[in-house]
């Protein structure tokens, strides 16, 4: 089986109970139908669907903020979408959406194309993998937070977290990338997750390239050792609080 790259489109719908107009002096419910539409790109592994019973691990790109708008192919400007043009038997799943122009990652919508994506592959649920770069690194530490028990690993490069949120994904295998002259998202955005990670007793990899600016993205992406130790990842389920 060829490489398949596949640009697809997501329709999130809230629905919520019917009503009729308000009546004055009383409260009551009402609905709203929402429908926000995110576009992602796809690379299956060329072995996807040789052996039906397969579960294949997922590996999830956030871009950076020069990547968003309409066109899917500013997503392969960098990391692995750019990687599996030319690599069809990349061994992941790799799913690349693309953020509006003008906006942000929010976790509600990819939480939302993320389960639309599951329910249509074949896909190990206990080995989602996060990955983002720049603004992409931000959105990674903020799916993360928001859903601390949906991944098997987090890889934010050049990012900036919230260290008072630590805790929550102190069971998430973590490797940290940043420039130490990235005057774009200063050092301090990865280190101060670092370093309160490991106040809440993980043990977060952390790779500082002494003489990159912004750019720590491509020496990271294109490191095998960076997939092998994804590949060694499984998802730890958060300890429920006492």
């Amino acid at each position: 089986m060829r490489y398949v790259g596949i640009a697809l489109g997501l329709c999130v719908l809230l629905n919520s109970l019917p009503a009729a107009a308000a009546e004055p002096g009383k409260q009551q419910a009402e609905s709203a139908e929402i429908k926000i539409q995110m576009h992602y790109l796809v690379h299956l592994p060329k072995a996807y669907g040789a052996d039906k019973a397969k579960k294949w691990p997922v590996l999830v790109f956030l871009h950076g903020s020069g990547e968003r708008g309409s066109d899917l192919n500013l997503v392969k400007v960098h990391g692995p979408p750019k990687l599996v043009e030319s690599d069809p038997e990349f061994p992941f799943i790799v799913v690349s959406p693309q953020c509006p122009e003008k906006q942000r990652w929010t976790p509600f919508l990819l939480s939302g194309m993320l389960d639309n994506f599951i329910a249509k592959y074949s896909v190990d649920q206990d080995r989602i993998c996060l990955t983002g770069l720049s603004m992409g690194g931000f959105g990674t530490w903020d799916w993360a937070i928001a859903e601390p028990n949906r991944f098997a690993a987090l890889v934010p490069i050049c990012g900036k977290g919230e260290p008072g949120a630590a805790d929550k994904i102190k069971h998430i295998p973590a490797w940290v990338f940043h420039g130490a002259r990235d005057t774009g998202v200063p050092l301090s955005g990865s280190l101060d997750m670092v370093v309160a990670l490991e106040k809440a007793g993980a043990k977060p990899k952390f790779t500082v390239y002494p003489d990159a600016g912004h750019d720590s993205w491509t020496e990271t992406y294109n490191n095998p050792a960076l997939y092998k130790w994804l590949l060694e990842q499984k998802r730890t389920p958060a300890e429920p609080k006492k």
